[in-house]
């Protein structure tokens, strides 16, 4: 059953892959003879910036990646130095350090990284984003810290600053601008 699901998975990743460009000089930039422009790759968004089925699509693709890649490969062990979570996708935190690992390890493997390219994600991205995930102190300290007992709870963050209190209580309700020029 596990093998089919993963089948599955490997065949929605493949099928999603852009169609090759048949222009001899799509290397270049260049569009196929009589034919229009290239299309403009769109540029990676962080994903706490993306909504809806836009969000819902990456969130799916990352949790591909961190599941059947990341901690196959660097899922230590968990402890109490190294916690984890099993919803991982509900701290937006954790989702948007993993989120950018994810886009890093994509951009470090191509072959215009140069050779060294891998090594440079290992040192520049993830030994500091593991670090930053699962330290003690860190956003998933109150989850799982032994495999034995599986927990999840979110922290809550600091309250707004004095200043959005009070610009907020002055704001007549339905204004949509804080800090609007009155002239």
């Amino acid at each position: 059953m596990e093998q089919s699901a993963q089948q599955a998975r490997q065949l929605d990743h493949l099928s999603s892959a852009p169609a090759p460009d048949r222009s001899p000089f799509a290397a270049f930039g260049m569009p196929e003879f009589g034919g229009g422009h290239p299309a403009v790759p769109s540029e990676p968004r962080p994903i706490l910036e993306l909504a809806g089925e836009e969000r819902e699509d990456e969130l799916d693709a990352l949790s591909d990646w961190v599941d059947d890649f990341f901690l196959s490969v660097y899922g230590a062990e968990v402890t109490t130095a190294a916690p984890w979570c099993l919803q991982w996708q509900e701290h937006d935190d954790v989702v948007a350090w993993l989120h950018a690992l994810w886009l890093a390890y994509q951009q470090h493997k191509e072959p215009d990284a140069g050779l060294a390219g891998m090594f440079v994600w290992h040192r520049d991205f993830l030994t500091h984003a593991i670090a930053a995930i699962r330290a003690p102190g860190g956003p998933l300290s109150a989850c799982m810290t032994s495999p034995d007992r599986p927990a999840h709870r979110l922290l809550s963050g600091p309250p707004p600053s004095a200043r959005t209190e009070t610009a907020s209580a002055a704001q007549p309700t339905g204004s949509a601008e804080l800090d609007e020029p009155t002239s």
